[in-house]
């Protein structure tokens, strides 16, 4: 699937095949010819999904960072990002959940950019990545994060239009830099996943970073006495680990063969923080299998609850044990999970994506 125009294309890092990677790399394959713009890149992390493309990472990528450092590099981001080579494109397509909005084009060009997220630590998450950080540095990081909400409200105003991912990255658009959206819901492949044979098991995949709560989760599960297998890997990982330890496997990263098989064998998906999208709750139910979520963000979007899976409140551990220990799974089909799954697939994200930026040229 392509589109007449050859616009220049923005993601922030492409370092591993996360949620908004993957939703980058279906926009990427709308235009196959287009140059792909990043402030840094890993081909080996990304599992070679951008080999072959025209990939041009800033001049950080001298730097030689990858997904465990480059956080160390944040003061230098937005700079980085402004100064992306894109002034030679009349269409600019960019994949934003931190800097990638901020890149500037040159006057009169298009800015069409698909919003993750807001960048989570200036805004909505600012007092976890400072309760996070070292005591001695939470003045500096505090500063930063300042001059970077600065920059990042300059950065919105010169964005032609906005396209979210969800209702509640919608309202956050809205909320910090006072601009309106349209929500185009990211892919699934679901073509990918197969209606397993459930065991007696439930599932976390996430990465392990303090917003994702999944301590929430495996607090949970310890309550209904049920066995949980997280997938992923991150800075909270060795935390987790020594604080759950029973009842639980952590597997790491796997491949997505192992993760889609992995997807059909288990009771549900547990999902036990706030999410603008959630492409995890999609792909369970692609394979068949329902969703314990948080009746917020996305999951309300993503998940029917009661057909498809329960939602329970936020933060509530309670709730969320007595879902997981009292839920009969066993009368949720797998084929309703299946079809609700499919309203988000591939084919219909790079359809609405391709009528989004025609609209916006005026086309």
């Amino acid at each position: 699937m392509s589109a007449p125009i050859t616009p220049g294309l923005v993601h922030d890092y492409l370092l591993v095949m996360r949620g908004a990677e993957r939703t980058f790399a279906a926009l990427a394959a709308c235009w196959p010819d287009a140059p792909i713009h990043t402030l840094l890149y890993d081909p080996v992390g990304t599992n070679g999904r951008f080999v072959g493309r025209d990939v041009r990472p800033s001049p950080l990528q001298r730097l030689h960072v990858g997904q465990r450092g480059f956080r160390r590099l944040l003061p230098l981001f937005p700079l980085a990002a402004q100064r992306l080579p894109v002034a030679d494109h009349d269409v600019v397509i960019s994949s934003s959940s931190a800097f990638a909005h901020g890149v500037r084009p040159a006057g009169g060009a298009l800015h069409v950019c698909y919003c993750h997220s807001p960048f989570r630590y200036a805004w909505h998450e600012r007092a976890t990545a400072l309760r996070e950080s070292p005591r001695v540095l939470r003045p500096l990081l505090a500063r930063t994060l300042d001059g970077i909400r600065r920059w990042d409200e300059r950065a919105s105003r010169r964005v032609t239009h906005y396209v979210a991912n969800s209702q509640i990255t919608r309202r956050r658009i809205a909320e910090f830099w006072d601009r309106d959206a349209t929500i185009v819901h990211p892919p699934v492949d679901t073509d990918r996943f197969a209606i397993g044979v459930p065991e007696d098991f439930f599932l976390v995949v996430t990465e392990l970073v303090s917003h994702k709560r999944v301590e929430v989760a495996l607090r949970a599960a310890e309550r209904a006495h049920v066995p949980v297998k997280v997938v992923g890997t991150g800075p909270e990982l060795e935390r987790l680990r020594t604080l759950h330890s029973r009842g639980v496997e952590f597997l790491g990263r796997i491949s997505d063969e192992e993760l889609a098989t992995l997807y059909g064998r288990s009771r549900a998906l547990i999902v036990p923080n706030v999410e603008e999208f959630g492409i995890a709750a999609v792909e369970s139910q692609a394979a068949g299998r329902p969703v314990v979520g948080i009746d917020e963000g996305g999951t309300r979007e993503t998940v029917v609850d009661g057909r498809t899976g329960v939602l329970v409140k936020a933060g509530d551990v309670d709730a969320l044990a007595e879902a997981l220990r009292e839920t009969h799974f066993d009368r949720f089909r797998p084929q309703d999970a299946r079809a609700q799954a499919e309203r988000f697939c591939r084919q219909a994200f790079q359809h609405r994506m391709i009528a989004e930026v025609a609209r916006a040229c005026g086309d």
